[in-house]
């Protein structure tokens, strides 16, 4: 699974670590998630789609191949 994290919190002017704590997590989990290393659990992609008020589905993005 893709996903477009880095990009909107670049958008968002917000560092890896800012983004962790607002979602409760390590600042190492951002930084594998941004690197496609690892897939959310469906709380975890909840939390990340709110505090970029987007729909989940526009944060990540699902390929058949997945």
């Amino acid at each position: 699974m893709k996903n477009k994290i880095k990009e909107l919190r670049s958008e968002l002017g917000i560092t890896q670590q800012e983004l962790a704590d607002k979602v409760f997590v390590s600042s190492r989990t951002i930084i594998s998630l941004e690197k496609q290393q690892y897939n959310p659990s469906v709380l975890l992609a909840y939390r990340i789609s709110s505090v970029f008020n987007l729909p989940i589905e526009e944060v990540f993005l699902f390929e058949q191949d997945d």
